[in-house]
């Protein structure tokens, strides 16, 4: 089922309705605007990765990727019922939180066709509350996800760009500690961005220091 947050940004994007939901080469596109074929995506990046292989070998495309910023937490007690509690949510995705999905994207990206704008937006969250069925399982189901707002749009077209995501202050060799320090990430995170821009071939492996990889700045 589609979410609030789906429609909304295919409205932002391509605000002309006969423009979206598209049967094209087999699949359905999100829409299209001036040309370029708009795919918007909340899940995972590698479930569109072959859809999007396919695609731009004719067309260009535009794959947006939302990431909740800031997420409001509204637990209702039945769809369109009372709202039980509503809370600000822990968790903030930053740009940086691409990289977990990006090293499943990477093989097909960067492509002279394809452009990736990755949107730091506010959303509401709304949960109904369900019986466990599993003693980890979650206690809510998520009826909707809507959009507050876009508060910052990062676009992406060349290894340079993702490139640019890395501190200044990072020295001229560096391990993945130090990105993770800088950029105030995990660990693991800051080894997908050194995965992913290897693959691009941005960044090169130039050494070990204390049992850790030793990178370098592609040169100009």
């Amino acid at each position: 089922m589609e979410t609030s947050l789906h429609r909304q940004l295919k409205e932002l994007y391509a605000g002309d309705a006969a423009s979206r939901e598209v049967r094209l080469d087999g699949f359905r596109i999100d829409a299209i605007a001036d040309g370029q074929l708009i795919e918007i995506q909340s899940a995972p990046l590698g479930a569109i990765r072959d859809k999007v292989r396919t695609l731009v070998q004719q067309h260009d495309v535009l794959v947006i990727k939302p990431l909740a910023a800031r997420k409001t937490l509204i637990k209702l007690k039945r769809k369109n019922g009372k709202v039980l509690s509503t809370r600000t949510s822990p968790r903030r995705e930053t740009v940086c939180d691409l990289f977990s999905e990006l090293v499943n994207f990477v093989p097909l990206f960067p492509h002279p066709r394809l452009t990736l704008d990755v949107l730091l937006t506010e959303q509401e969250e709304h949960r109904v509350p369900v019986k466990k069925r599993r003693r980890r399982g979650k206690d809510y189901r998520v009826l909707d996800r809507r959009l507050v707002q876009v508060v910052e749009t990062h676009r992406f077209r060349t290894a340079d760009d993702v490139l640019a995501l890395l501190p200044e202050e990072l020295p001229a060799s560096f391990t993945t500690a130090d990105i993770a320090k800088l950029l105030k990430i995990p660990r693991w995170l800051a080894q997908k961005m050194t995965y992913c821009l290897r693959r691009m071939e941005a960044v090169n492996v130039i050494g070990v220091s204390q049992r850790s990889r030793l990178y370098e700045r592609r040169a100009a």
